[in-house]
């Protein structure tokens, strides 16, 4: 029987992020990885040290900027992301890092072919939303809501998907997560219980991950507002 901390759930990644500092001296683009299992996705913290730093990206990642403020130079355009902005950078960019002073990001990476294309994109947080699907009637336990989506970026492949999404207030029992999904919280709050009863409740400005194979139910009592990056296997 697998003990509760073998069970996939959800992890709080602010709190691993704050935690997982790397040994002075090391590289100045330092990433800490959450020990998940071997796959195309791994998930974790980025510490960018003052400074300039390049480097060549070998997967998509979404980041996301927990404290300091970092500028992305790559493909002709400078984007500066401030604490909990967000962008996407396509595989096979070549990037330069500039921070004044240490900052420390969440990171998401889907190793996959380069596609069309290297660049940066930029999660617009005020994009105009329309309407999406909505969870299964089997699984709600309160009236369906009404879901709401924009789609910043999709890998060529289709499997890495990373955007917003809001909706009505909602509640539903447990479900199996085929997929890895990181969530920000732009507005509101909402409750998860796992498989073996671990309870967690993320609100304004949290991030977090819920992972491959975890059992999680769903609680929202306000609107729901979040960024995310999502790795669902086709």
């Amino acid at each position: 029987m697998k003990t509760p901390a073998e069970v996939p759930s959800f992890i709080d990644l602010q709190r691993f992020a704050r935690t997982s500092h790397p040994p002075a001296g090391e590289a100045p683009l330092a990433r800490r990885y959450l020990p998940l299992p071997p796959g195309p996705v791994s998930v974790g913290a980025l510490h960018v040290e003052p400074g300039r730093h390049s480097e060549t990206m070998d997967a998509d990642e979404f980041v996301i900027v927990c404290d300091g403020t970092v500028a992305l130079h790559g493909d002709g355009a400078i984007l500066s992301l401030a604490p909990g902005q967000s962008a996407v950078i396509r595989c096979g960019s070549a990037v330069r890092w500039e921070a004044d002073t240490q900052a420390l990001l969440v990171f998401m990476r889907y190793r996959a072919q380069p596609g069309d294309g290297a660049g940066i994109v930029p999660i617009d947080y005020e994009a105009e939303l329309v309407p999406s699907g909505a969870p299964l009637a089997e699984l709600l336990t309160t009236p369906t809501p009404a879901c709401r989506n924009f789609t910043d970026y999709r890998s060529t492949d289709g499997e890495f998907v990373c955007g917003t999404w809001d909706s009505t207030p909602y509640a539903r029992r447990a479900m199996r997560y085929r997929h890895y999904e990181l969530m920000y919280l732009l507005e509101g709050e909402v409750s998860f219980e796992d498989a073996v009863g671990a309870q967690a409740t993320f609100v304004r400005g949290d991030i977090f991950l819920v992972r491959q194979d975890a059992e999680c139910s769903w609680d929202s009592k306000v609107h729901v507002h979040k960024a995310y990056a999502i790795w669902r296997p086709a």
